[in-house]
């Protein structure tokens, strides 16, 4: 069955570009033009990915992107934009983005951050990796790609919770943020590793009791993150 993809654009063009390079690499491709129309696709079409536009009429992207998660609809967001400022991108995936490219972009980057995503979100755990993974309070279910902290579930987007999995798999180590990029995005996206450090931060405001002190995911200076274990503390009678 052919994978659906959303494509949020008020330009016809480039609509008509991202329609014709998808539908040649196999997929069913569905466009809207405005963002108030992204949530009746959502349910009529129900696509596997939405590549979204940033400046839209009626409803821009960022606030398309945050009520998409304030549902708790998980579908994978690529943002398309022709800002280019880091801070716009900083933004994008602040507000649930998966990951963010510029215009003008080349329909093979497009299309192979759209593979890579969707390759990622399908892959099925191996029989050693089915079993579920504890770190202190936080209980991981790789095969339902789940995530808990005491029995209560925590809502992650497709990438916090690949990003989480990967240095679960790497607990103890330290990973440099290129590693993780390549681990998790699966292509080193321009050398622009803020990208890593924002979904950090967002992984840290859901699984951390205080954010700004963590105690699982730590920053290690100059290099990157290392999961590890909290260490318990004392109690005293």
């Amino acid at each position: 069955m052919k994978k659906k993809i959303l494509v949020v654009d008020d330009e016809p063009s480039i609509s008509m570009l991202i329609e014709f390079n998808l539908k040649l690499a196999g997929y069913e491709v569905h466009c809207v033009y405005d963002g108030e129309a992204v949530f009746e696709a959502i349910q009529s079409f129900r696509p596997d990915l939405i590549i979204l536009d940033l400046m839209l009429p009626k409803m821009d992207g960022f606030q398309v992107c945050r009520k998409l998660r304030s549902q708790n609809n998980l579908v994978p967001i690529i943002m398309l934009t022709a800002m280019q400022d880091l801070s716009d991108k900083i933004a994008g995936l602040d507000n649930g983005a998966d990951d963010y490219m510029t215009k003008p972009f080349s329909p093979q980057e497009l299309i192979s951050r759209i593979q890579a995503i969707i390759r990622r979100i399908q892959t099925l755990p191996s029989s050693s990796e089915i079993n579920p993974i504890h770190i202190g309070q936080i209980s991981v279910q790789p095969d339902q790609r789940e995530v808990s902290m005491n029995g209560d579930p925590i809502e992650l987007t497709p990438k916090e919770f690949e990003l989480l999995l990967f240095l679960c798999k790497h607990r103890g180590k330290v990973l440099s943020r290129q590693q993780l990029l390549h681990g998790v995005w699966d292509y080193h996206f321009l050398g622009d590793t803020r990208i890593v450090d924002v979904h950090i931060s967002h992984l840290r405001d859901k699984i951390e009791n205080n954010a700004r002190n963590p105690e699982y995911i730590v920053t290690i200076r100059n290099v990157g993150y290392k999961l590890t274990e909290p260490v318990a503390k004392e109690s005293y009678a």
